[in-house]
């Protein structure tokens, strides 16, 4: 007897509807659009708003919305050339109080985002994503390298009670300690060679010169790429990108395509800060004072807090030259709120060194105030002479100022953050590791197809012709299961692109064979059922009984077959990198789609048709 039960129809249904929803986003299209984020101190306001759509108008720019989009103002345009010129027009009206970046901006409708319904991402070979060309200020690297030798030496000197009076870098490359005497000159110059031989050390009197061989520096240009490669790795997989290129491109830059990214000035912001902090002493005295008069204490620098004065500007802080850790120390880092006042913290974890620093400072300075200084780095584009001159500002602020109350090591919390926004984006730069250097972004824009666009287009056509030739033979071969057979083909192109929008995959050109394969193996289970119960018509059984018969045979061998494909696409995705996980993702999704759509779906429509207690002289196969 030919019958389904209700619930599984009602499964279909469920399935059917839920289909529908989470696909339905791929249906609108994105306005190319420019977004601007507010960097640390700027806010986003109505003035804001009024000052881009001012300066968008003088420029002849015509938008076709100026919102305020949450933390954002989006800026709405009608094609990608006025995207570019709008972008080009208010980077250097809002200047580096704001980030202004492309954006592709969602015109979905708010009722789906309530469901998290959202369309399918695509790479950057099909449609969408993000190109970054990003130049590595090598000097700066280079600076910071040499400011490490430098408290490196600090630190041989002083924990074998080498007397000196003081451990300073010089323009040429090299660091320069005064010692108290010639013969800690030279015992320092053994400890130095001992400790670090890739440096050259001379003594002349009471000095010691330490240079960094050019073969050195070589060495520490080239880990610094490397290193702020591994570092944009690591801060692109905590924005949750797949399927990113992250390549190296001469001897200073470096490449970066974010497939399928919504928030660009996000990715931008996080990828570009060199935000760090260092953990300092604070130095007894008035600050206010030292730097009216100039007498800083020679142990001593003057940092500003992120407090105000009393003439309401930000407070001079009187802090210990020596780092006592920083953030290349780090190994974790965790947003958190105090216990005790409830105000926004990061959970810091040192490592070993950095821990045991902390805990020998920490040891001899209960009840006195330690600083934590909040860096960042901020790449500035000014135009000199017709000239586009490209620097680096760098913001230094005591974000915290507390009183060591016990001992503690590499764990310990810093407290007094302004908000947990940047509590959490605090962390996340400093969890995902620090940049050896600053990057400037000198090229950005949003990519189309890299086959082409009327190849794509071609090729997309050319899939649609197939699907329609493969579907207008069922009809004619199959007959009123060739129908049946394309309305489950469709159900199953459906489900796909819903499970994979809902998951937010990345469509790519591989993924789109993928899709193909799929289909042609939906297909190829459905020639098997319909052929079955061919066989069981001929073998004489009744119509009813045949189609019962031949769905129940034919399900064993289609699991068989599904299932080593399947094992192949796990495979393919535990292995295989890039493009190859993006075929490994859609051709498992699609597999397990396509049999339940060929052995559920097109059975349920089959009994609908077929089934009940009416009696069959024939059927249309």
């Amino acid at each position: 007897m030919l019958t389904y039960a209700r619930w599984k129809y009602f499964v279909i249904l469920v399935v059917l509807l839920l289909s529908v929803l989470y696909a339905l986003p791929n249906v609108f299209q994105k306005d190319p659009s420019v977004q601007v984020t507010a960097s640390r101190g700027a806010t986003i306001d109505q003035a804001l708003q009024a000052r881009v759509s001012g300066a968008l108008r003088a420029a002849g720019v015509s938008a076709r919305a100026v919102e305020v989009d949450g933390d954002n103002l989006l800026v709405r345009l009608n094609n990608p050339d006025q995207q570019v010129r709008a972008a080009d027009t208010l980077r250097p009206a809002l200047g580096s109080d704001y980030v202004v970046a492309l954006n592709l901006a969602s015109t979905m409708p708010a009722w789906l985002e309530r469901f998290r319904a959202r369309p399918m991402l695509l790479g950057l070979d099909l449609q969408g994503g993000v190109h970054f060309l990003m130049q590595v200020d090598q000097k700066a690297a280079l600076e910071k390298r040499l400011d490490a030798v430098a408290e490196d030496v600090r630190v041989q000197l002083r924990e074998n009670r080498v007397r000196y009076q003081s451990v300073e870098r010089r323009p040429d490359n090299s660091v320069l300690a005064t010692l108290a005497s010639p013969a800690d000159a030279e015992r320092a110059r053994v400890l130095v060679a001992t400790s670090q031989p890739a440096l050259q050390s001379a003594v002349e009197g009471s000095t010691m010169a330490v240079r960094v061989p050019d073969v050195e520096l070589q060495r520490m240009a080239r880990e610094a790429i490397e290193q702020n490669v591994g570092t944009l790795r690591n801060r692109i997989n905590a924005l949750g990108v797949s399927e990113p290129i992250i390549q190296r491109q001469g001897d200073d830059r470096i490449v970066v395509q974010l497939p399928g990214v919504q928030d660009t000035a996000e990715a931008k912001r996080v990828l570009g800060a060199t935000a760090t902090l260092e953990y300092r002493a604070v130095v007894p005295g008035n600050a206010a004072d030292a730097l009216a008069t100039g007498n800083v204490p020679p142990e001593a620098r003057i940092y500003y807090s992120n407090d105000t004065g009393p003439d309401g500007k930000p407070a001079p802080v009187l802090l210990s030259k020596r780092v006592i850790a920083t953030g290349d120390q780090l190994v974790a880092a965790s947003s958190t709120f105090d216990q005790q006042t409830g105000s926004p913290a990061v959970s810091v974890r040192l490592n070993a060194v950095g821990g045991q620093r902390m805990f020998d400072f920490t040891s001899e300075s209960v009840g006195k105030p330690m600083a934590v200084v909040y860096i960042e780095r901020i790449p500035e584009v000014r135009t000199m002479n017709g000239q586009e001159v490209r620097t680096t500002r760098v913001n230094e602020e005591v974000i915290s100022i507390a009183t060591i109350n016990g001992v503690f090591g590499k764990d310990f919390q810093t407290t007094g953050l302004e908000s947990p926004k940047f509590a959490a984006d605090l962390a996340l730069q400093l969890r995902s590791g620090s940049l050896a250097a600053p990057m400037d972004f000198i090229e950005e824009r949003i990519v189309g197809p890299s086959l082409g666009r009327e190849n794509v287009e071609r090729g997309m056509r050319a899939v649609m012709f197939s699907f329609v030739f493969a579907l207008a033979f069922f009809v004619v071969y199959y007959r009123m299961f060739g129908v049946i057979t394309c309305l489950a083909l469709l159900i199953n192109l459906l489900m796909l692109i819903a499970v994979m929008s809902l998951f937010g995959a990345t469509l790519t050109l591989p993924g789109l064979a993928g899709i193909a394969l799929t289909v042609g193996m939906s297909v190829d289970a459905n020639v098997l059922i319909n052929e079955r119960i061919r066989e069981e018509l001929r073998a004489g059984l009744p119509p009813q009984t045949a189609i019962a018969t031949g769905y129940e045979r034919a399900s064993g061998t289609i699991a068989d077959a599904n299932l080593t494909a399947i094992l192949a696409g796990i495979a393919l995705f535990a292995f295989g990198t890039g493009p190859v996980k993006g075929f490994a993702v859609s051709l498992i999704v699609g597999i397990l789609t396509s049999m339940y759509t060929a052995v559920g779906v097109s059975r349920g429509i089959a009994t609908l048709i077929y089934g009940g207690r009416r009696k069959l002289k024939s059927i249309a196969i």
